[in-house]
């Protein structure tokens, strides 16, 4: 495994700079290790929704979990507010940096990750093969 680190800085796109991160290092089967930070901005697809949903407050960043495929990521984060109130979904576009965003990345080595639709679920699933 390889293990790669960064540093993100106020008001860059949390998703949409892990997954320029994994390009531009042509990562195939990356995956998040850790992730401390805070958000400003938090752009969320609750569970069982179509839609994202946008909430505006200094948040700290409690986990970023998911996989990074060259077919795209697929990213569940948990968040705090001012009073402890917790809230998580999948990461979407439009989560920006507050303060910071400290991650670490991992790479396996013998495999790949994709996305196909799979037929049962209807969704773009992970497929894991050999490299």
């Amino acid at each position: 495994m390889k293990s790669f680190a960064l540093r993100l800085r106020p008001h860059q796109d949390l998703r949409k700079e892990l997954e320029a991160f994994a390009h531009s290092r042509d990562l195939r089967a990356a995956f998040v290790l850790t992730c401390v930070g805070s958000l400003r901005h938090a752009a969320l697809r609750l569970a069982n929704k179509d839609k994202t949903t946008h909430y505006e407050d200094k948040f700290e960043i409690l986990s970023l979990v998911g996989t990074l495929s060259p077919d795209g990521p697929h990213l569940h984060i948990a968040l705090a507010d001012g009073t402890g109130r917790t809230l998580g979904g999948h990461l979407m576009d439009g989560s920006l940096i507050y303060t910071t965003a400290e991650i670490v990345i991992g790479e396996l080595d013998e495999v790949r990750f994709s996305r196909p639709i799979d037929p049962e679920t209807t969704y773009d699933e992970l497929k894991i093969e050999d490299r």
